[in-house]
């Protein structure tokens, strides 16, 4: 079963492609919304989709702002000012989405992928 992302405007092709490579269906922002969405609705589009929402936006980690039980699952990459990260990143990433495949496994969790971890906060 392939995984639904939605991914914010800040999400680079390379990831985007990785995405889709690995079997997966990908929506990008600028062909649903503004590019200057705010990030509200960007979140509100990821739910009408019925996607995870894939963003670079730190915005997004914050669980108070955003509490990870409301959506259909928030993955933040932690990428910063390193895009030499990215790669490793991916790689971490795709094993676990390779893991764990439905998409009821990501809602109500926000992972927090960086390239040497992945950290999960929300509920089961």
């Amino acid at each position: 079963m392939s995984l639904r992302f939605f991914v914010d405007q800040c999400i680079s092709n390379y990831v985007i492609q990785t995405l889709r490579n690995a079997g997966h269906e990908v929506f990008r922002l600028r062909d649903h919304i503004s590019p200057d969405s705010s990030d509200l609705t960007v979140i509100s589009k990821a739910m009408e989709l019925n996607c995870i929402l894939v963003s670079l936006d730190g915005d997004f980690t914050d669980i108070v702002i955003y509490p990870p039980e409301k959506y259909m699952g928030i993955i933040s990459l932690q990428i910063k000012n390193h895009p030499e990260v990215t790669p490793q990143v991916m790689e971490r990433l795709n094993k676990y989405l390779s893991s764990h495949q439905e998409m009821n496994h990501y809602k109500g969790k926000l992972l927090i992928i960086e390239a040497h971890r992945i950290r999960i906060r929300g509920y089961s």
